[in-house]
């Protein structure tokens, strides 16, 4: 029996710690290749040359669970817990007692198969899990599981503390799997335990549950109780209470398909959440954000290119308007192009089983929260106009989205080793002759491979206009010496295409840096024109600072006690970052990004405890192409004077954004720290802890038709002090998101904190929406902001709010014969708080070495990332 109270107190700092856990001894790779065991799959049988900077000891990354001396069987009788988690942790992989690490990386490669397992597979920090993509391994729990989840990717302890900080849990893939939990009673399991942050994904992966739809029904495909990611998609969820159960402050979610789930999608808690191109069959309740309008704990919502069939209840809500929800704006939710045609009697309902809004539709555009046409704002639940998109942007009615390229069916031989073609990756060595003739010399079927490893580059990479690559396990390409070091003359470290190019570029799995300061350095510069879907980064990454072979970590260890000047006799050369992240030129169009993460460090990875350190990047992400332009789940954190710039482009579309303002600031304001201009870049004159001078979050200067669907940008800091986080007010910096001479700008489901002014025009002389009128469960937020030169404000029916008007299409007839019965229909479930009490079931009688979240949280923080969270629960959780 396990029981936790109605209030718990989860510390998200843990304590300082050593590097990796105790492990077994480092296994020769020449052993560990012994009995592989065969696969069609290019994974399972390339030449593996990686290797990890500056711990030469580690090894193998490449982990064939089947093979010696692992040994699991993959007979599906035969319990393969221990061979896998052996396969794991072995050779000291980052573990329990590791705060993080980027020097023990491991990719688990799982062949055809079916493993059956009774304890969750521990997956340690910076690992991979990946099956076969043409016939992806069962993970099989076997009847007498006991544990949280099959995969764990934070565990937690004997006294309720996680492995990692679940706000650092960074890199990590899963890919590629179906996971069965269907011989557990249906009160119990879950397919992954899912408490990350950036650079994570899961993708490829069938969740099959129990088929019970009786309110017992409480396992989940993902559990997710904490976070700050991230992205997952091309996900299936059958059967199970939830499909996925689900709480971070942020997340992208796209192309995820639920079939006979009790609920499909049931949001917990959040700040902000895009879920797009969802498909929910023969479920109870499609997307549930009811946590009670007293004690709001979903922040907002974008759904979007969906559809919904014979399912009563499209979304559950229990926002208010009178009585306004507590806090006011949170439960924000925008809906736009979902198809609830099909058997959808309901397609929005109150916590209490009311109908808000008739089902049976398409929902083109619907909201509720706080719309802003300029600076004009009001609270509303009602139908909005949709903006129209250029048709550049859309595939059909729905905006383009392309999956990460896995290469099915291309053969390891089409793979051409970067390290087998002369370069070395060990941090010290020039590679980039070596890097520039595989590229000078690609033929056509072939796939540049970056073997895992640190690859110094000395001078601009020509990136040629057709061309595939990947890396394996996140290897680091990184900019060092004199050619990077000029801010005033900044030279692009990786140049994907020339101005005026046309092809096709395809990148995934790689991380762009830098060896010391290179103040000059642009990590990326794409200027490649692209047709739609025929370029892109996936799980690609920038990484300022703060990792093993940067040469920017301790010594950049801040100290907010400080000045400027000061610090610039000791900081500022050796702490310089870069000169920009990432540049996406007027010469391009058709980038296409998903789950990338440009991070100029805020800590070291790589030293216990997690220290916090000072860099100077001057620029996140800038962007100025004509597009078409997509931004799945992207976040750029930490630049001096912005995160996201938009400067003279168009056609832009981005999905959840992410960003922070470096936490040092304004000791010193910007643009001091960093050298070199744009001519684009923002201006500021300030004195001293000025705060108008902090980065900006996102600057839309001299754009048009610019879309974002759903952006969360925070400021959790001056100077490190978190006195400006106080309710009155909350003004950790005066500005947070600019719209300057630009028109058609469509912002929906925004979270800015502890920027007193949320939005600003005309050079910052108007503040649109402002923090203390939106307040949310932690940060701010409003549905919509449009500029209001294309309208997309409430819709002016005449009909009451909740009700149907002009904006939705007519139901069909089919449909309409069904609307008879919508109000015997339109409470499939109790009430949000009935549901809620089987969504805390816990996962298994094992979970008592754990502390779940609990349902129906009242959330309250103060610091998202080093101070304490309240957690209240309305229920006790007993199993």
């Amino acid at each position: 029996m396990f029981s936790f109270s109605t209030a718990m107190r989860l510390l998200l700092l843990a304590a300082p710690a050593v590097l990796v856990s105790a492990a077994p001894a480092s296994i020769p790779e020449t052993q560990q290749l012994e009995t592989r065991q065969s696969s069609s799959y290019w994974v399972a049988n390339i030449a593996r040359n990686g290797k990890v900077f500056n711990n030469t000891g580690f090894g193998p990354i490449f982990r064939n669970v089947k093979d010696a001396p692992y040994g699991a069987a993959g007979d599906g009788t035969t319990d393969d817990t221990n061979a896998i988690n052996l396969a794991i942790s072995a050779g000291g992989t980052c573990g329990q007692y590791c705060d993080s690490s980027t020097k023990a990386p491991a990719i688990i490669y799982f062949p055809p198969g079916k493993y059956l397992v009774s304890k969750p597979i521990i997956q340690n920090y910076f690992t991979q899990l990946i099956g076969d993509a043409n016939n992806p391994p069962t993970l099989l729990a076997s009847s007498s599981f006991a544990g949280i989840a099959v995969v764990d990717s934070d565990p937690y302890d004997n006294t309720g503390a996680n492995w990692w900080i679940n706000q650092n849990n960074f890199y990590r893939q899963v890919r590629n799997f179906v996971i069965d939990i269907t011989a557990l009673p249906s009160t119990e399991g879950a397919g992954i335990h899912w408490q990350v942050a950036q650079a994570t994904s899961i993708q490829n992966v069938t969740f099959n549950m129990n088929k019970d739809t009786s309110s017992a029904n409480a396992q989940k495909g993902i559990f997710m109780d904490n976070g700050s990611g991230g992205f997952f998609g091309d996900l299936t969820f059958n059967g199970g209470g939830f499909g996925a159960w689900l709480g971070n402050q942020q997340f992208t979610t796209r192309n995820l398909v639920f079939n006979g789930c009790n609920t499909a999608f049931f949001m917990n808690w959040n700040w902000g959440w895009t879920l797009k191109s969802a498909t929910i069959n023969n479920c109870k309740v499609g997307v549930d954000i009811a946590t009670g309008p007293a004690n709001q704990s979903v922040g907002s919502l974008v759904f979007l290119d969906s559809q919904i069939s014979n399912t009563p209840v499209g979304v559950n809500t229990s926002f208010s308007i009178n009585p306004e929800s507590v806090p006011v704006n949170g439960g924000t939710l925008y809906i736009e192009n979902v198809d609830m045609s099909n058997n959808v009697p309901t397609a929005v309902q109150g916590d209490t089983g009311t109908q808000i809004l008739p089902g049976n539709t398409v929902i083109q555009s619907w909201g509720q929260g706080t719309s802003y046409t300029g600076s004009s704002g009001s609270r509303i639940q009602a139908a909005l106009s949709a903006p129209s998109k250029a048709s550049s942007l859309m595939a059909g009615n729905k905006v383009f989205e392309r999956s990460k390229p896995q290469y099915e069916t291309v053969t390891s031989s089409s793979f051409v080793s970067v390290i087998s073609s002369g370069a070395v990756g060990d941090g010290v060595t020039d590679d980039t002759q070596a890097i520039q003739n595989v590229f000078n010399k690609i033929e056509d079927g072939q796939i540049v491979y970056f073997d895992h490893g640190l690859y110094r580059v000395t001078d601009t990479i020509k990136v040629p206009k057709n061309v595939k690559i990947t890396g394996e396990i996140w290897p680091v390409i990184a900019a060092n010496g004199s050619t990077f070091g000029d801010p005033t003359n900044p030279k692009p470290l990786f140049q994907v295409g020339q101005p005026g190019d046309s092809g096709a570029v395809e990148m995934s799995d790689l991380v762009f840096g830098n060896i010391g300061p290179a103040p000059g350095a642009v990590l990326i510069e794409w200027n490649l024109q692209s047709a739609q879907g025929a370029s892109g980064m996936w799980d690609v990454h920038a990484r300022v600072g703060g990792y093993n072979g940067t040469n920017q970590g301790m010594n950049c260890y801040h100290n907010e006690n400080v000045t400027f000047a000061e610090k610039s006799q000791d900081y500022k050369t050796e702490c310089q970052g870069v000169f920009a992240m990432l540049h996406i030129t007027s010469s391009a169009s058709g980038a296409y990004l998903e789950n990338t993460w440009f991070w100029t460090a805020d800590h070291s990875l790589d030293t216990g405890g997690s220290p916090q350190i000072d860099i100077y990047t001057g620029r996140g992400v800038l962007i100025e192409s004509p597009g078409p332009t997509w931004l799945y789940g992207t976040a750029s954190e930490h630049s001096v004077l912005y995160n996201y710039q938009l400067s003279g482009a168009q056609n832009i579309w981005m999905g959840m954004i992410q960003s922070e303002t470096p936490y040092f600031q304004p000791n010193p304001v910007a643009p001091q720290g960093i050298s070199g201009t744009l001519p684009s870049d923002p201006t500021f004159n300030c004195q001293a802890d000025d705060t108008t001078c902090d980065a900006w979050g996102l600057r839309i200067v001299n754009s048009s038709s610019v879309f974002v669907y759903s952006g969360g940008l925070y400021s959790f800091f001056n100077n490190y002090g978190q006195d400006c986080l106080n309710d009155n007010p909350q003004d950790c910096q005066k500005n947070m998101v600019a719209v300057d001479g630009s028109s058609n700008v469509h912002l929906f489901a925004l979270s800015t904190k502890a920027s007193v002014n949320m939005i600003t025009e005309n050079d910052g002389a108007t503040d649109d929406a402002k923090d203390a009128d939106n307040r949310g469960v932690f940060p701010a937020v409003v549905v919509q902001w449009t500029d209001g030169s294309s309208s997309n404000g409430p819709n002016n029916s005449t009909e009451p709010s909740g009700s149907s008007s002009a904006s939705l299409v007519a139901p069909s007839s089919a449909a309409s014969s069904a609307v008879a019965s919508s109000a015997a229909a339109s409470s499939p479930i109790a009430s949000a708080p009935g549901v809620q009490s089987s969504a805390v079931s816990v996962v298994s009688s094992a979970a008592a070495l754990a502390s779940p979240a609990p349902s129906s949280p009242a959330y309250v923080a103060t610091d998202v990332k080093y101070t304490t969270i309240l957690v209240t629960a309305t229920t006790t959780v007993t199993a």
